[in-house]
């Protein structure tokens, strides 16, 4: 009876295992051909090993499924040794906390794994300041059904991308329909909708491929929009699917000559186009082979004949080693896009670029008021500046935004750090004080202990700045602010001590500085300057005129010869002398203090048993600097 009870027994835990492997590698085949919701379902259920709970993960992340995705990488982190975890889990991992709002863990994971220090509550501070725009947005499809993104703007109607047909089949990777590309008509007035929807015509939609992101010239007769092709390529033992720019014409109101761009490829995407608004440069997103990340934007000249030129990447100003998509080029040049690779709140964010010299500058963030936690995408400038659309999965699924931006109060300021300029150490107490062009006093402040200031500046005026520190060399930095959107300077103040700049200067054990000369002899009970002792102080003399802000004492000392009262009034009338000798030679008063200090303070504390030697150390005349 034992033995058929263990039988049993056995041929359950064989059963089980069976079951398991062959669940596995059902859940690990879909995982491969990115099925990830059939996956997911399987992976769930599967033991808790890292590397299911890590591809379980990958499901809800390439889903957005954030909270999802969260709980499963966190065991897989939790468990972690170090070295088996890659670059690349760490970077979901901290996607999916910024996702969730988890920012001071998220930032923690960003410094110590992806070398990238982030500092999210300071971020949202300086985006405050230095956004011009606050954004209003108002959901604009959640009654359309499904998931849209994307608009383009074809007359007065607008197209975007939508899987609302429930009648396409399903794309393996979401479980959702495939997208098609709809037009419609937004309304006018407070209430805004979208009405009067209908898909493109089949010339254009497909039954099994995505199509999105059209964009149309001005004449109405040229479509640029993304479809993925039907074959996939090997990539890493990964089939994916390849992604085209296509283009269009509209003959007869019939779309026709329906064919890939020239600079599209089957080895690589590119999607997301965006004419610029003379229609001579077409920008959009591509990981062709000299991508500085996984997606980069780039541009091709668009030529007289309807050819294009070669693509030019934007370069680092823009493009990160993440992913940077969905450009959109303003009437001004300033592009706007969406990257995840650049300090932001969670998912893609949008930045703004403006060019400058034919370069496009360091791009900003566009603030909270528009960007979420999760991904905010396809900007898009409607008929007036200060309107628009943008996408956003923000509620759980895709919707368009209509926006409407108010420009912020400008505050015009200047901010910087700080530091001694050898030690990189930060400097506490430090004046920092800014002038207007003619020298007058602005605004001062005492620097606390994070050695940072803050002043307030007008546009288009000229200041300097400077920074000013006891024993240390004062810094002045001059410049200008505009009145176009220059709302911040940013100036470092790395001042120099004295002691670093000076070889005669030098600190004492309890840290006070002094200038170390020649001695300086005096008679005996005598108090004039000696030829000798003036060549010595006319080095200090030189010194004190290079760095007008110096201040010092002059400091006479005896030996213990004589009496207590007599040595005091000499040492007295000997450190007036010096003085004064500074004095005719040009150097204020109010620079200048002096204190006799008789027998007081010996370097050598023989009493009266010194010989002449330690005497002759003993007396002395010393410089020390007070500010």
């Amino acid at each position: 009876m034992k033995t058929f009870k263990l039988y049993i027994l056995l041929a359950a835990l064989i059963t089980g295992t069976l079951c398991f492997s062959q669940s596995s590698k059902k859940a690990n085949i879909l995982y491969e051909n990115k099925a990830y919701i059939e996956a997911a379902e399987i992976f769930s259920s599967l033991p808790k090993t890292a590397e299911n709970l890590e591809k379980l993960g990958d499901c809800y992340y390439y889903n957005s499924e954030f909270d999802k995705a969260y709980k499963a990488y966190k065991q897989v982190y939790d468990a972690k040794i170090n070295t088996e975890l890659t670059e690349d889990f760490y970077f979901k991992y901290f996607q999916v906390l910024k996702g969730t709002k988890n920012y001071e863990k998220a930032d923690e994971i960003s410094t110590q794994h992806l070398n990238d220090t982030i500092n999210t509550p300071e971020l949202k501070e300086l985006l405050k300041r230095i956004v011009p725009y606050k954004y209003e947005l108002k959901n604009l499809t959640e009654d359309v059904g499904g998931s849209s993104f994307g608009i383009g703007l074809h007359g007065d109607k607008v197209v975007f991308a939508s899987t609302k047909n429930i009648e396409n089949p399903n794309y393996n990777w979401n479980g959702k329909p495939y997208l098609d590309l709809y037009e419609g008509v937004v309304s006018k007035g407070d209430d805004i909708t979208l009405d009067s929807i209908q898909p493109l015509s089949d010339a254009i939609n497909t039954v099994k491929q995505h199509e999105s992101n059209a964009v149309f010239t001005k004449d109405g007769k040229t479509m640029y929009f993304s479809r993925n092709l039907k074959k996939r390529i090997d990539l890493d033992s990964t089939k994916i699917a390849v992604v085209s720019i296509f283009k269009a014409e509209l003959i007869d109101d019939e779309w026709k000559n329906i064919e890939p761009v020239s600079f599209s490829s089957e080895t690589y995407s590119t999607m997301h186009p965006s004419l610029n608004s003379d229609e001579t440069r077409l920008y959009f997103s591509s990981d062709m082979p000299s991508t500085l990340g996984s997606f980069d934007i780039f541009y091709v000249d668009v030529y007289a004949d309807h050819t294009f030129g070669a693509p030019i990447n934007l370069g680092e100003n823009i493009n990160t080693i993440r992913r940077e998509q969905f450009p959109f080029i303003a009437a001004d040049s300033t592009l706007y896009f969406s990257s995840n690779g650049k300090h932001g709140f969670g998912g893609l964010d949008l930045f703004a670029s403006s060019v400058s010299n034919n370069e496009f500058l360091d791009a900003l963030n566009l603030g909270e008021t528009i960007n979420s936690e999760k991904d905010d995408f396809s900007f898009v400038i409607a008929d007036s500046i200060n309107t628009g659309y943008i996408s956003s999965n923000r509620s759980g699924l895709d919707n368009i935004y209509t926006f409407k931006r108010i420009e912020n109060e400008r505050t015009y300021f200047i901010e910087g750090l700080v530091t001694d300029k050898v030690t990189g150490k930060i400097l506490p107490n430090t004046t920092v004080t800014l002038f207007d062009k003619d020298g007058n006093v602005i605004a001062e402040q005492l620097v606390g202990e994070d050695g940072r200031y803050k002043l307030p500046t007008q546009p288009s005026q000229k200041y300097s700045v400077e920074g000013f520190q006891p024993k240390y060399i004062p810094q002045l930095e001059f410049f200008d602010t505009n009145d176009k959107g220059n709302i911040e300077f940013n100036i470092e103040l790395e001042i120099e001590s004295y002691k670093d700049a000076e070889e005669i200067v030098t600190d004492d054990d309890e840290g006070n500085t002094y200038i170390e000369l020649e001695n300086i002899y005096f008679d005996f009970a005598k108090w004039d300057i000696k030829p000798q002792a003036a060549r010595t102080l006319d080095v200090l003399v030189a010194l004190l005129t290079k760095y007008p802000r110096m201040e010092i004492q002059l400091g006479a000392h005896t030996d213990s010869r004589a009496g207590y009262e007599f040595n005091m009034d000499l040492s007295e009338k000997r450190a007036r002398a010096t003085l004064e000798y500074l004095v005719e030679n040009g150097i204020p008063r109010t620079r200048l203090t002096s204190k006799g200090y008789g027998e007081t303070k010996p370097l050598v504390p023989c009493g009266e048993n010194c010989t002449e030697t330690e005497f002759s150390i003993n007396r002395r005349c010393e410089f020390l600097i007070l500010r």
